[in-house]
């Protein structure tokens, strides 16, 4: 039991530092000496580097604003395990954890999926997708996974 519950912690936080990750580097499109994330827009040329704040449109501001959810859902999610953990009956399910996990797997998707469709309006065609962003995608499955798993999970002794 005590290897499920460490696995089921680990996971959570693999999860959790792949949102983290994906939220602040700025690697979200790549383009040459040019890189945009979610929050600032950098290109580099002879030695120097110019750094624009990211586009104003709403969509961006939507992707930021569920990025951010993911997170404070995520760790609200792991904070409610641990006091569920110690206060649940014998026998009780983790669903409000497995809940908030879930909802994060869900706004990370959805951030995803706005960063995909409107990106292609203010990103060169030839630019490809960063790190940052896969890392996004990756969080996803797993953020869902654990979240299911919490609302499987039954307490024991």
């Amino acid at each position: 039991m005590l290897l499920l519950l460490l696995g089921i912690i680990l996971l959570h936080i693999a999860a959790l530092v792949l949102l983290f990750v994906s939220t602040i580097v700025s690697a979200w499109v790549v383009h040459g000496s040019t890189t945009s994330d979610l929050w600032i827009n950098c290109t580099s040329a002879n030695g120097a580097s110019h750094c624009d704040s990211a586009h104003t449109g709403e969509w961006i501001q939507a992707v930021q604003a569920l990025m951010i959810l993911s997170i404070i859902f995520s760790v609200l999610s792991l904070f409610l395990f641990f006091c569920q953990l110690f206060t649940l009956q014998k026998g009780g399910r983790f669903f409000l954890t497995g809940i908030f996990q879930i909802f994060a797997s869900l706004f990370v998707m959805s951030g995803a999926i706005i960063y995909t469709v409107q990106s292609s309006l203010w990103v060169a065609a030839e630019a490809s997708y960063g790190f940052a962003y896969y890392l996004a995608w990756v969080s996803f499955p797993l953020a869902l996974i654990s979240g299911l798993i919490y609302v499987i999970l039954r307490k024991r002794e």
